[in-house]
């Protein structure tokens, strides 16, 4: 059986296909699903546009979204407290989404983006510094 390339990630309709996968396999996943379906109840029309252009920004470099993930992902973890698992499993389903999907330059710094933001999230809402003014950190 002969196996079909994969592409890179070259265009939004690549960035949708890739947030809406990895975001069933959220909902579906029964580490965090929850999360977002039950605690958070997130509102998917509105949160999936807002992921499209957050990824064609990171990856494709479009400036396309204009937001502050640190602030919302804050406003969340006083409302139910995230931990290390939580971070390490949306890596883990994002990684995967990417790797089944895509090959190629722009999928591997979408690995990397997603590693280094929820790093970056998972220090500073997990492991807050004194005197920090994190709120107005945008990530």
């Amino acid at each position: 059986m002969v196996s079909k390339a994969k592409k890179d990630i070259r265009t939004r309709k690549e960035i949708e296909l890739l947030v809406n996968t990895f975001y069933a396999r959220v909902k579906a996943d029964p580490a965090i699903g929850p999360l977002f379906t039950t605690i958070f109840k997130v509102n998917w029309k509105k949160h999936l546009p807002v992921m499209y252009d957050f990824w064609e920004n990171t990856i494709l470099y479009s400036s396309s979204y204009s937001g502050n993930p640190m602030a919302s992902h804050k406003k969340l973890h006083e409302t139910f407290p995230l931990n290390d698992k939580h971070f390490q499993r949306w890596v883990s389903l994002f990684t995967a989404t990417v790797n089944e999907l895509f090959e190629g330059e722009k999928a591997t710094l979408a690995k990397q983006k997603a590693i280094s933001i929820a790093t970056i999230l998972k220090t500073k809402i997990l492991y807050p510094t004194p005197g920090s003014h994190s709120s107005a950190d945008p990530l």
